[in-house]
């Protein structure tokens, strides 16, 4: 039973990564987007010019720079579905995945300060060029410490055992399947909020949570496997790496950036010493 379940859900998820991870995929995604920002755009010209009303939509069309919101809310949607196909290849890549999406969602908040800008006179700008420059900066140090850490990360398999590795990421495509189905009806849920609201509610935290429950379950299934003290920490901090970014999400300005950094350089810090005791690691679990 066990292995028809693996089996059959294995054949799921690489279809749809297949389908996701395609070139023509990517660059119908891309055309989207654009179209998207070029509509949009229009739309926001002719509000503001009084030509069309929006209702209860008008309030938003009415910023000129609310396209470029859409544009990188959609971006992050999508990237977010990323990261669903990167969690069964490593749990590395899978919190470096989460640090990249924390990255621009600060990229975000700067267009996002920068659309609060009504004229160029520095006593009105004040306040939303600090945030703006805060919220890049930080995203320019996650980038920083996120591409150190891609550069030093040495993946090792689980265990030395080639039939316990392919079961175990055979599970982790099994969670990954799940967190699909949950993307999909949290994705279904907040655009019904948005047509019946006029709100879109972006429930980028809610995934997160969740994602915070299947990390923590892809570490219960390593004790499965192996007990090694080095491999099973370092997956547990990564755990800790992904709390501190929901943290990141939901915390009062300046201090989401602040415990963004903090995350990317425990990420990194682990990395580092995780490489270096490498070296020590018993070849047989």
């Amino acid at each position: 039973m066990k292995t028809f379940i693996l089996s059959t859900s294995e054949k799921g998820f690489n279809f749809l990564r297949k389908g996701w991870e395609n070139n023509r995929t990517n660059q119908l995604v891309s055309i989207i987007l654009v179209l998207i920002f070029i509509i949009s755009t229009i739309v926001s010209y002719l509000d503001r010019a009084n030509i069309i009303y929006l209702h209860s939509w008008d309030e938003y069309f009415s910023n000129p720079f609310f396209s470029i919101e859409i544009s990188f809310t959609l971006l992050l949607i999508l990237e977010l579905l990323s990261l669903i196909f990167v969690l069964p290849k490593s749990v590395a890549k899978s919190v470096g995945k989460q640090l990249e999406l924390l990255s621009l969602i600060f990229i975000r908040a700067a267009f996002k300060e920068f659309s609060h800008i009504q004229n160029f006179e520095w006593s009105a700008l004040t306040e939303p060029f600090i945030n703006m420059l805060f919220y890049a900066f930080g995203a320019v140090v996650i980038f920083i410490m996120l591409g150190f850490n891609y550069k030093l990360q040495l993946h090792t398999p689980l265990t030395n055992t080639e039939d316990d590795n392919k079961e175990f990421i055979q599970f982790k495509k099994l969670l990954a399947l799940m967190l699909f189905v949950a993307f999909i009806i949290i994705g279904f849920y907040d655009i019904l909020e948005l047509f019946s609201t006029g709100i879109y509610p972006s429930s980028f935290h809610t995934f997160y949570t969740i994602l915070i429950f299947s990390d923590i379950i892809i570490v219960l299934i390593a004790l499965r496997y192996t007990l090694n003290y080095y491999k099973i920490f370092r997956y547990s901090a990564f755990v800790v790496a992904t709390i501190f970014i929901r943290i990141a999400l939901t915390t009062k300005p300046y201090f989401d950036v602040i415990v963004g950094i903090i995350a990317a350089i425990f990420v990194l810090t682990i990395t580092i010493a995780y490489n270096y005791f490498l070296k020590d690691l018993p070849k047989n679990n």
